[in-house]
């Protein structure tokens, strides 16, 4: 079975390849790596390995952690096939079926950025939520009146927020969104148990659900949004 490690590790010479060492003596084999931040030297990534059957994935925060100054932030199965092209296929799929650019990029973010659900969603002028599209294991947005509304900029949500549901706060769920088309649309994923979502992915999320209203022929006016906030 696989799992993603997310690290947190410092950034010098030689510190992942000692991780990579101490992965193999329990007999993880690493399938793929993902940067997901570097700053002031110090480093998170994202690693797929594989572990062989009957072993607990305990061993792995274990043998990670017996590299100096190395924390293991999150285990979790691994959600998808370990590829590093996966945003490309994205990208491609958008170009492919642009009248179905809100479906493309509902059905693809969860292994794209490894959450595990992903909704393009519609502010009513009631207030309430429209789900336009979803992906993964989505939930259900009825009733929910959202917090973020009108959202000018990309940005992680707060799960303590009164309108999150509590079945969503229950399990730990990792939110962010994006504007979409306009402020009273937004494309959200959720992390279930997290790990926290980074600056960066926040980022790659604000990209693609952009280039998704480039191709839907929605996309608002160049600058109107703001930079990852959080």
């Amino acid at each position: 079975m696989s799992y993603v490690l997310r690290l947190e590790l410092p950034d010098r010479p030689g510190t992942l390849g000692a991780v990579a060492t101490a992965l193999g003596t329990v007999g993880a084999d690493i399938l793929a790596m993902d940067i997901v931040e570097r700053s002031h030297g110090h480093a998170v990534d994202d690693l797929v390995v594989d572990m062989p059957k009957g072993k607990s994935p305990d061993v792995l925060i274990t043998a990670a952690e017996s590299v100096p100054g190395v924390r293991v932030e999150t285990v979790r199965p691994d959600p998808g096939i370990a590829d590093a092209h996966r945003e490309w296929e994205l990208v491609e799929a958008l170009a492919g079926e642009p009248e179905r650019a809100y479906h493309v990029l509902a059905e693809l973010l969860p292994d794209v950025l490894r959450a595990g659900w992903a909704a393009v969603v519609r502010v009513r002028d009631d207030g309430t939520v429209e789900l336009l599209a979803g992906g993964g294991g989505v939930p259900s947005f009825e009733g929910v009146v959202p917090g973020w509304a009108p959202l000018t900029g990309p940005t992680v949500l707060d799960i303590e927020e009164n309108w999150v549901p509590e079945p969503w706060r229950a399990v730990g769920t990792e939110l962010a969104a994006a504007p979409i088309g306009s402020s009273r649309e937004a494309v959200l994923i959720g992390r279930p148990g997290g790990p926290a979502l980074r600056r960066s992915e926040v980022g790659r999320l604000a990209h693609l659900a952009m280039l998704a209203a480039v191709m839907s022929g929605r996309a608002p006016a160049p600058g109107s949004w703001d930079a990852p906030a959080g």
